[in-house]
């Protein structure tokens, strides 16, 4: 019997981790491992008192309640990475998409190297890269630093550094950061919703998810796409 891959014992453990906690599990968990990036992407993923929240209190409730499990689970996912392929993820974002029943995890390490799968150009970059760029400025300023990158043909990630304006690093220093993330959250995905990325990319686009780590003024961008068939 074939040993499985470390894609699919991470896939079967945050399926796992997720129904213990939540009382149901994701339909699928696709993982992506293209150094130093880990992309894990769950899908049709609610559990039924999400589904009683949403309806009595609305998404920021349960976007809320998420939020507090979420950061309770990042520990135990690092450790089974770190104790299956020996790699310490120093940074974790997630995210999810309530309209979509999907949520993401995204890990970042810093003692690997580009990964081979990842594509540094892909056409339409510079449009893409200047849209980004655009949008962030809309929603607070200019990136100080922006990268992107085509990890396969399922992700096109995006990093971006130095986005805090002041008065945002003083609402995190303040005790409000969790307010601050709902509302740029809400704020950047619409920008981003709005521009037509798919018929930039020529490929359909399933889901964005956008996180931040305000302790380093970091900010991820995670595009899945579909690809043709």
């Amino acid at each position: 019997m074939s040993k499985k891959s470390p894609e699919m014992e991470i896939s079967s453990y945050v399926g796992k981790l997720l129904r213990d906690n939540f009382g149901k599990g994701p339909e699928s968990v696709f993982v992506t491992i293209a150094p130093p990036f880990f992309i894990i992407h769950i899908r049709n993923f609610i559990s039924p008192m999400e589904t009683a929240l949403l309806k009595q209190e609305g998404e920021n409730m349960v976007q809320n309640t998420r939020e507090i499990v979420f950061q309770g689970l990042v520990p135990e996912i690092k450790a089974f990475i770190k104790g299956l392929i020996n790699i310490d993820i120093e940074e974790f974002y997630f995210d999810w998409g309530m309209q979509n029943k999907s949520a993401a995890f995204i890990g970042i390490s810093k003692d690997l190297g580009s990964s081979s799968l990842i594509k540094s150009y892909f056409p339409g970059k510079e449009v893409f890269d200047r849209k980004i760029n655009e949008i962030s400025h809309e929603a607070q300023k200019y990136p100080e630093s922006m990268n992107s990158y085509l990890i396969n043909d399922r992700v096109l990630f995006v990093i971006r550094e130095g986005i805090l304006v002041t008065i945002e690093k003083e609402l995190v220093r303040q005790g409000y950061g969790k307010i601050l993330k709902t509302t740029k959250r809400i704020l950047e995905k619409k920008f981003l919703h709005n521009f037509d990325f798919e018929s930039l990319l020529h490929t359909s686009i399933s889901d964005i998810f956008v996180d931040w780590d305000f302790s380093i003024d970091r900010s991820v961008i995670v595009f899945m796409l579909r690809p043709a068939k």
